[in-house]
């Protein structure tokens, strides 16, 4: 037996699934989806099949055209949930699974009517990243098995389906019900399934790139986004043809737990990207980015989740590099630094979590998550950038791309494709100290540009009275007020909150990463006037970058510590079950 994904039942010795067949009927009243798979293999196989599961309700195993087989489920794992062995008979090339999913499956978040933008009708997200598309779908859920899939999705009439997949036609049903089809040809990870319902419609704003919004956001999403095709060209300049067909987005519900997830064919993505002023749009460079590292190129397992995210970060901010120049692409370093530094604050005490090449044998994955992965890795990434020069790296890029196209890798296959490409650049930029050392090394790269330097300065003269100028606050952007809010001391006076408040207009922001920056320090403040725009942010979003740093600051005084126990004990019921674990684990640090 060898188990090479410590989250996942699957084992090499045993066949590997090439592609489902999945039948989904979406029932908003028992909040469940009633599923039938069909896993289809290479080859004819026999023995013994593991296949991952947490919380389903397996009704019948069978062999298509031959009956029934014997099936099992394990003992339930809190982290991988139940492993379902088969034993499939000689000459078996697929085998059927009927099931459903159970109330908890934390793949599943299920809206009422009031909780959308609508509030006419429910809505329905998945969100498999990291192990959670078990608890959708009994399958191999782990990056190593990479699978085509087809599925047809039963939804109540009105309402409509979409999936990180194609569509490939609809119809109507009797007794009120409609049928949606999907394609999805090229192999993916299992955490890239992906499935949304709900009242949506969509606008086209390129020939491949799309999106999808409930009626009441949908003209905002596509004014906010209507640069994407920009940004794709700008992409596939660096990393080559685009590998999906289509580029489309939807723009979902403020529960939803992330900035974006980079589902092929559909990103999901965050409303609170929905600024009016097109501010927030580099997100989608990220989701973008994705399309190549990390959807194309993927890693093995969530041990090696920086493969992933620190090259699309590194990625990203080469794309905004050529769409907006050297100063946004410094600015979007120094917000990265922040996030990092404010990560490796938050497991000073488990070290061994600030590793790229991490450990997480009986770790949930979802408590590993963090900047770490994202923003060590891309300054590792960027390191061997400039070591070996911009042009020669980018052909490297492309090898990199070609070599390991539809498969998930190691970081030890990783260094010896570099190893092999780029002889003697992994020890020039001591890439063992990012792999296997926790914390940042001190020779990792630096980023400056004059405008991120001058914002710099005048942050950390403000603890001896240092101000910006009408004229400065006039000409920022709005990266540059954030960054500027970021480098600020992370205690000021109530007389500081009241000052940065009438001076830059705080309260009123539609910028979210700018409104969440200025409510956690007002809250660190115990500013009182800040507290009804905090209590809207948090019962309206569930965006877990923003919950943890503000539920965080409101720990730091007797009487915020109260108001944040009360306005999660009223939002909690909306939140993702993935938000709800960040907040419930920040509440158990507070003070008793």
């Amino acid at each position: 037996m060898h188990r090479p994904d410590p989250h996942s039942y699957y084992d090499a010795a045993q066949p590997k699934a090439r592609r489902l067949r999945l039948k989904l009927g979406v029932d908003f009243t028992t909040k469940r989806l009633d599923g039938e798979v069909v896993l289809e293999f290479g080859s004819a196989c026999s023995g013994t099949l593991d296949l991952d599961t947490k919380g389903l309700d397996i009704h019948t195993v069978q062999v298509p055209g031959r009956g029934p087989i014997p099936w099992e489920l394990g003992e339930t794992d809190a982290i991988l949930g139940q492993r379902l062995r088969l034993t499939v008979p000689e000459g078996t090339q697929e085998v059927a699974i009927t099931y459903g999913t159970g109330a908890e499956a934390m793949a599943l978040q299920w809206l009422d009517p009031e909780q959308t933008e609508g509030k006419v009708a429910p809505y329905l997200f998945s969100q498999c990243q990291q192990i959670h598309a078990r608890t959708m779908v009994p399958c191999q859920d782990t990056p190593v098995v990479r699978i085509a899939y087809q599925a047809e999705v039963t939804v109540p009439e009105g309402l409509t389906a979409v999936m990180s997949a194609g569509p490939t036609g609809d119809e109507a049903l009797a007794h009120g019900r409609h049928l949606f089809r999907f394609s999805m040809p090229q192999p993916i990870p299992s955490y890239l399934l992906a499935l949304a319902v709900g009242r949506l419609e969509s606008r086209d704003l390129s020939p491949r790139a799309r999106v999808w919004a409930e009626p009441e956001t949908v003209a905002a999403a596509a004014w906010e986004f209507a640069g994407v095709e920009d940004m794709i060209l700008k992409a596939e300049g660096l990393f080559g043809p685009y590998p999906w067909d289509r580029y489309d987005m939807l723009v979902l519900p403020p529960s939803f737990p992330y900035g974006g997830m980079e589902n092929p064919r559909m990103t999901f993505l965050t409303p609170t990207l929905l600024a009016g002023d097109r501010s927030l749009v580099d997100v989608v460079a990220h989701e973008l980015a994705h399309s190549w590292t990390g959807n194309l190129v993927t890693n093995a397992s969530m041990e090696h989740f920086w493969l992933n995210e620190g090259f699309t970060v590194w990625a990203e901010r080469r794309i905004l590099r050529i769409l907006h120049g050297d100063d946004a692409a410094a600015l979007g370093w120094a917000m990265g630094q922040k996030a990092l530094e404010d990560s490796l604050a938050r497991f000073k005490d488990e070290p061994q979590l600030t590793l790229l090449r991490m450990h997480l044998e009986g770790v949930d994955p979802d408590d590993a998550f963090s900047s770490i992965p994202y923003e060590k890795g891309a300054r590792l990434v960027a390191a061997l950038e400039r070591e070996v020069g911009e042009d020669r790296f980018l052909r490297f890029i492309r090898d990199y791309m070609d070599a390991f196209r539809f498969t998930s890798i190691t970081t030890e296959q990783w260094c010896a494709f570099v190893a092999a490409k780029l002889p003697g650049a992994l020890e020039a930029v001591d890439a063992r100290a990012y792999l296997d050392q926790p914390g940042l090394p001190a020779t990792a790269p630096e980023f400056h540009s004059v405008q991120l330097d001058a914002i710099t300065l005048l942050a950390d003269s403000w603890v001896g009275g240092g101000r910006p100028s009408a004229h400065q606050i006039a000409g920022w952007k709005p990266s540059e007020l954030q960054v500027f809010l970021q480098k600020l001391p992370r205690q000021l006076t109530q007389a500081d909150c009241a000052w940065l408040d009438e001076h830059f207009q705080l309260m009123g922001r539609g910028n979210y990463e700018i409104l969440v920056e200025w409510l956690t320090l007002a809250a660190s403040a115990d500013y009182e006037p800040a507290f009804p725009r905090i209590r809207e942010v948090l019962l309206r979003v569930g965006r877990m970058k923003y919950l943890r740093p503000l539920y965080g600051a409101l720990g730091q005084h007797t009487r915020t510590r109260a108001l944040a126990r009360e306005i999660f004990a009223t939002a909690s019921p909306g939140y993702h079950g993935l938000s709800r674990r960040v907040v419930q684990s920040v509440l158990e640090a507070y003070p008793v």
